[in-house]
C-alpha cells in the first residue's frame, strides 16, 4: 500500500491533539504503520498549528513535505489556503467555515482574506467546507467543532467501520463527555 499524507491543521486550542490520537487509534487498529509527529507551531499563543499523520505498509517519518499531503484537515478556513502548498495534485481539503481572526487582522494592520473556500476551489483544489462548529454547539459544546470535523474526514476512509470510529471515541475521550463527542461525530458524517 502507497503511504498516504494527512494534515490535521487549526488554531491554538481548537483540538488538533485529540483528532490526530484518534486517527493514529484506528489507523493501527486496522494494521497500519502510523507515524504521528507531535503538534507544531503557536498553540499556546493561540497561533498556526499542524499534525502529520502517515500511514502505510512503512513508514520511516511523520513529515509531510509539500506536495504529498493527500488529505488536508482544517479547523479553519485560513489555515486551510496556509497549508495549501502541501496538498498533492487531487487532494482533498476539509474545512470548517470558521474564520478565526490571526493577529494583523485583529490589529487593524491588515484584513481577513474574502472568499477563501472560493479562491481554493477556483485552484483546482476540491474543498468540502461545513459550519462544523455550529454542529458542535448542536451537539452540546463548541469544543467538539474536532469530532464534528473527524466524523466527516471518516467518510473519506472507507475501510474504517464506524464501530472503530467509536471505539477511538471511547479510548479517546473522558467518560463524561463521551455521549456528546459520539453525538459529534455523528452530526459531522451526516454534514
Amino acid at each position: 500500500m502507497e503511504t498516504k499524507n494527512i494534515m490535521i491543521v487549526g488554531v491554538g486550542g481548537q483540538g488538533t491533539l485529540l483528532a490526530s490520537k484518534m486517527l493514529g487509534y484506528v489507523l493501527l487498529s486496522k494494521g497500519y504503520d502510523v507515524k504521528v509527529s507531535e503538534v507544531h507551531g503557536m498553540s499556546q499563543r493561540g497561533g498556526s498549528v499542524v499534525t502529520y499523520v502517515r500511514y502505510g505498509e512503512h513508514v520511516s517519518s511523520p513529515v509531510i513535505d509539500k506536495g504529498e499531503a493527500d488529505i488536508i484537515i482544517s479547523f479553519e478556513e485560513l489555515e486551510a489556503a496556509r497549508w495549501l502548498e502541501y496538498l498533492k495534485p487531487g487532494g482533498q481539503i476539509i474545512t470548517n467555515t470558521q474564520q478565526v481572526e490571526p493577529m494583523p487582522v485583529i490589529t487593524g494592520a491588515m484584513e481577513y482574506p474574502s472568499d477563501l473556500i472560493a479562491k481554493m476551489e477556483a485552484k483546482g483544489v476540491k474543498v468540502d467546507a461545513k459550519d462544523f462548529l455550529s454542529l458542535a454547539e448542536e451537539a452540546g459544546n463548541s469544543k467538539a467543532v474536532n469530532i464534528c470535523l473527524m466524523g466527516r474526514f471518516s467518510k473519506y476512509l472507507s475501510d474504517i467501520s464506524d464501530e472503530l470510529w467509536q471505539e477511538a471515541i471511547e479510548k479517546n475521550v473522558p467518560a463524561k463527555f463521551l455521549e456528546l463527542n459520539k453525538k459529534a461525530f455523528a452530526l459531522g458524517v451526516n454534514a
